[in-house]
């Protein structure tokens, strides 16, 4: 059972549809340089589809339905010891429907070293006031900051179907830190490692084809 502080916040937002457009949009207005990196859609499994993706893949954002067997699964492992670098950025999520936000703030936090933001910026800025605080109290900033729930509300907006704030979908982010591939989602206790990986070997260190067919949707951050 969680304590008082962990649970989820009364507060809401409008879902982010998987459109990486709208991503982009979201993360340049924000202070990710164009030049840096931008988010692509992955259009299926085979060989030659996975090569049209651009390389480096620096993280992986997957979209899949809230069922009662991951819910199972991710409760089992609220139970279990997870140690992880001191690298890896990871924050909790107390805002309803703030799982896109947080996914795209779990790939830019964890592949600082390998994109710059821009100087004064509001990335710049979010992840220097957060840089020594634990995961809720992550949480807890972003869902105090008026100037985020903003710009997530004009991305959830813009997206090509209309947004309700009634869904059983959910983002979770998959990114490389210090050669260990990590799964981040805030509805977890933690970060789970999956092992060695790099950002040239990400996509087929996944379990891809285990992962889609409980229903994710793929895209990448590169």
């Amino acid at each position: 059972m969680a304590t008082l502080d962990e649970r989820p916040s009364a507060k809401r937002w409008l879902p982010l549809e998987a459109n990486p457009e709208v991503m982009n949009q979201f993360l340049w207005g924000l202070g990710l340089p164009l030049d840096e990196a931008e988010c692509c859609d992955v259009f299926g499994l085979d060989e030659e589809l996975l090569e049209m993706v651009p390389k480096p893949v620096l993280a992986v954002l997957f979209l899949y339905p809230i069922t009662a067997k991951s819910e199972e699964e991710r409760l089992q492992q609220e139970n279990e010891k997870k140690d992880y670098s001191s690298k890896v950025y990871f924050m909790k999520q107390t805002v309803g429907n703030a799982c896109g936000t947080i996914g795209l703030l779990h790939a830019l936090g964890n592949i600082t070293s390998e994109v710059k933001l821009v100087e004064g910026s509001f990335f710049d800025k979010f992840f220097k006031s957060t840089a020594s605080m634990d995961p809720l109290q992550r949480a807890v900033f972003l869902e105090n900051d008026r100037e985020m729930e903003v710009a997530h509300s004009v991305a959830a907006t813009a997206g090509d179907t209309v947004a309700s704030d009634n869904v059983d979908t959910h983002f979770i982010c998959f990114a490389c830190v210090d050669g260990e591939l990590y799964e981040l989602d805030g509805r977890k206790s933690g970060p789970i490692s999956h092992g060695p990986s790099s950002p040239s070997t990400l996509l087929r260190d996944l379990d891809v084809v285990h992962l889609c067919a409980r229903g994710f949707e793929i895209g990448v951050l590169g």
